[in-house]
C-alpha cells in the first residue's frame, strides 16, 4: 500500500490526487500503462509531485501537441517503455459558419459539456474563428460526440474525429525583454511584463485571475524568483529569467513573454 497519508499532505486538490494514486497502485499492481483524465496545469503541478516520490511508478504528462494545457499522465512501472502513443488522445473538428455569430472558448466547451459529458474528459480546445474549434478529448467519447455535438450556440456543427497531426496549433510569440524594479514583487515584475499599469495588475491578483507556477497567487507582495511562470488568463504567459543585482541595489530581471 502507497502511504496516501504522507503523500497527501499539503496537497490543494485531494479529490484529484486521491484518484491519481488509486491509479498509481492499479500500475503497480497490472503492470499495464494507465492513463488519468485531463488535468489541469495546477492538478498536474501536484499530480507530478506526488508520483515523483514513488520510486514504483513513472509518469508521462502528454496533451496532443507540446504547447497543450490540459494533459493526461500516463502511468506505469519504470521498467515498461513510455512515450505519447501511450497516452490516449483523440481530436475532433467542430465545423461550422461562425462569421455572423461568433463563439468563444467558453460556447464551445458548454456546448461539448451539454452533451451529457464531465470537464475531465475534455483537454484543449482550439478556437478557429468563424469556422469553428478543435478539441482533444478521451478517445471513448468520439462516437457520442460525433453525433451528439450537432450545434454550437444558435449555429448548425458538423464534429467529425481528426488525426492529432490535423491540430491547427499556433506557435506562441516570444518577446524578450528587461525591466529594473526595486523589488521582485509579483505586482511590479507582472505589471512590467504584461505591459499594463501596477495598479490594473494587482486588480487582477486580487481577483484571483494570476498564477505563479499554475497556483492562484491573490498577494501582489508574492516575490517572484528566477524560472517562475505567471500566467493571466487570455494576456499569455510571462517566464522570469535571469535576476541580477544593480549597483543600486535594484533587480535587473529578464523576462520572457509567450503571447
Amino acid at each position: 500500500m502507497l502511504p496516501r497519508d504522507e503523500l497527501l499532505k499539503g496537497i490543494e486538490n485531494r479529490e484529484m490526487a486521491v484518484r491519481v494514486l488509486d491509479q498509481a497502485e492499479q500500475a503497480i499492481k497490472t503492470w499495464d500503462v494507465v492513463c488519468t483524465d485531463f488535468l489541469s496545469p495546477p492538478e498536474l503541478v501536484e499530480a507530478r509531485q506526488i508520483l515523483g516520490r514513488l520510486a514504483e511508478v513513472q509518469v508521462l504528462a502528454w496533451g496532443g501537441y507540446p504547447q497543450a494545457e490540459r494533459q493526461r499522465l500516463a502511468i506505469a512501472r519504470p521498467e515498461i517503455p513510455l512515450d505519447e502513443s501511450l497516452v490516449a488522445l483523440a481530436a475532433l473538428d467542430i465545423n461550422g459558419n461562425f462569421l455572423f455569430d461568433s463563439a468563444t472558448h467558453r460556447d464551445f466547451l458548454g456546448a461539448l459539456l451539454g452533451t451529457g459529458i464531465v470537464r475531465e474528459k475534455v483537454g484543449d480546445i482550439l478556437v478557429l474563428g468563424e469556422r469553428g474549434a478543435q478539441a482533444v478529448v478521451v478517445p471513448e467519447l468520439v462516437e457520442c460526440l460525433e453525433m451528439g455535438l450537432v450545434q454550437v450556440r444558435s449555429v448548425p456543427v458538423k464534429t467529425r474525429r481528426l488525426d492529432l497531426g490535423e491540430l491547427k496549433v499556433r506557435e506562441p510569440k516570444k518577446k524578450e525583454m528587461t525591466t529594473v524594479e526595486a523589488s521582485l514583487r509579483l505586482d511590479a515584475i507582472a505589471s512590467a511584463g504584461f505591459g499594463m499599469s501596477r495598479s490594473k495588475m494587482v486588480d487582477l491578483i486580487n481577483a484571483g485571475d494570476v498564477r505563479v507556477n499554475w497556483k492562484d497567487i491573490t498577494q501582489p507582495s508574492h516575490a517572484l524568483k528566477s524560472g517562475d511562470l505567471v500566467a493571466i488568463r487570455g494576456k499569455g504567459r510571462l517566464e522570469v529569467g535571469e535576476i541580477t543585482v544593480t549597483k543600486k541595489d535594484r533587480y535587473r530581471v529578464q523576462m520572457t513573454r509567450l503571447v
